[in-house]
Order: C-alpha cells, then sequence, then structure tokens
C-alpha cells in the first residue's frame, strides 16, 4: 500500500506482511523507530530493520517482543551495508565466533586514505568529503567513532544475546590525528584505520596502526570485517559497506531469508 497522504496508523491498520523500518538512526530511547517495530511484532508481521538505535540501545526488549511474536525481526543492514555480516555470524552460529573487528565506516576510511596519500590535513580532507557527499554536514556521528561503535554494540549484543549500549564502549574518533602520524606510520610500512572490535567483553573503537599489506588497509570508502571463529580461523568479508544501493542490498538480503 503506497503512503501518500495515509496516516501512520493507517499504515499499521493496513494489510501488509513485512515492515522495514528505515527511519533515521536515533539514539538512547530509539523512538520512534522502536515503536514501529513493535507495533509490527505485536500483530505477528515480520520486520526488517535498518535503523540502528533499536538493536544497538534496546536488544533486549526487542528480543523480547520477537520471542513473543510469530513475526520475525531481522537487521542486516543495520551493520556493514552490503556485506552479509550478521548472516554470516547466523551461519556460523554466534556462539562459535570468538570476536569481530574490522573498518565499518567509509567516511573516516577516506579521509584517513586521502591524507596518507596526498600528505593533506585532516581539515583540508574533510572539507573535500562533505563536498564529494562522503562526509556529512555535521561528520561527527563517523568521525567521532559513533557509528562504528553502534555497529560493535550492536555484533556484540549478538554474540552476547544482549546486554550491551552505546555508552558501554570506549570510543576514539579520528579528529586528532595528523599527516605527520600518518607519515611517520608510513615509514615503517604502516597505516593509521579507525578499527572497531566487538567481544562479548565489551566494543572498543580507536584509530590503529595496520601494516599497509594486511586486509585491514582497505583505502577509500571500502569496509572490511574480520570474523574471528573457534573453528574456521579468521573469515573476512569486504565492500562497500554505506550508501543507499548496499543498504537496499542488505534489506533484500533479509526479506529473501524471510521467504526461504
Amino acid at each position: 500500500m503506497p503512503l501518500g497522504d495515509a496516516s501512520l496508523e493507517d499504515v499499521f491498520e493496513s494489510n501488509y506482511d513485512v515492515l522495514i523500518e528505515a527511519t533515521p538512526t536515533t539514539l538512547k530511547s530509539a523512538e520512534p523507530a522502536f515503536s514501529h517495530i513493535k507495533m509490527a511484532l505485536e500483530t505477528d508481521r515480520h520486520v526488517v530493520l535498518a535503523n540502528k538505535g533499536p538493536v544497538a540501545e534496546r536488544f533486549e526488549e526487542l528480543q523480547s517482543i520477537a520471542d513473543g511474536s510469530k513475526g520475525t525481526l531481522r537487521f542486516e543492514a543495520t551493520v556493514g551495508g552490503a556485506i552479509p555480516v550478521l548472516s554470516t555470524i547466523e551461519d556460523i552460529n554466534p556462539k562459535t565466533v570468538t570476536s569481530v573487528k574490522g573498518i565499518l565506516n567509509g567516511t573516516s576510511n577516506f579521509i584517513l586514505t586521502r591524507m596518507a596519500a596526498k600528505n593533506l590535513s585532516y581539515s583540508h580532507v574533510l572539507s573535500e568529503a562533505q563536498e564529494l557527499g562522503v562526509a556529512e554536514a555535521d561528520p561527527i556521528f563517523d568521525v567521532g567513532g559513533i557509528d562504528t561503535a553502534l555497529k560493535c554494540v550492536i555484533i556484540s549484543n549478538v554474540l552476547s544475546g544482549g546486554g550491551f549500549r552505546l555508552s558501554d564502549a570506549e570510543v576514539e574518533g579520528i579528529q586528532h590525528i595528523s599527516n605527520h602520524a600518518l607519515n611517520l606510520a608510513d615509514k615503517s610500512g604502516l597505516t593509521i584505520r579507525l578499527v572497531g572490535e566487538a567481544t562479548r567483553e565489551g566494543v572498543n573503537v580507536a584509530p590503529m596502526l595496520v601494516p599497509k599489506t594486511e586486509d585491514l588497509a582497505v583505502e577509500g570508502t571500502q569496509n572490511i570485517v574480520q570474523i574471528a571463529t573457534e573453528h574456521g580461523g579468521i573469515l573476512s568479508l569486504a565492500g562497500p559497506g554505506a550508501g543507499g544501493d548496499p543498504t537496499a542490498s542488505a534489506i533484500f538480503l533479509d526479506l529473501q531469508r524471510l521467504i526461504v
């Protein structure tokens, strides 16, 4: 049913099978997304979620509602864009995953890559990124590590069955990284990347030295995730981690899994 001029109440009273919740991410209360999901699940509808807020900030409440529903809650699009991070963890079995580490924000990675390649300052490259549409007018969500932390909190919740919120994460952004620091790293065959790590013990996000020959040294807006498993070693998944098309790809992956 097209939304058109219909009210939100009309939408939820319509005959639908799946709610795709893709409103902008809000923190703490995770509203209005949380209420939308709750209404859908309590009427036994499926929910495909692209909004990070509810699964980062109110994971246990959502799972409790989903457990009492005939509907299914899926949220692949909340982590890693087109990279099937959560589906891979699900297929492996979260109990056998020991940690997940990676580059999970394309804006920060673009800035660090360009700074190192052209010996430019953070402020200069940030302005370039904003002009190109790679960074928002207010970029703190990305460059401050918050976006990466939210994704890692979601992963830790999946691994642990809940218990984590953004406030539990240790977070440091890239705002204070200088091209001098990148130049020094380069002389030792290293670069600097904003790395997020999620475990059952907690979440850490910070700029880290990474060997330029390692997988984590991806460039530009690319993302990469390394899933450490008990029996299969480390699995690496890379690809576009943000944007309309990658997000839509993740939503369709969840829809396909609902059909199966």
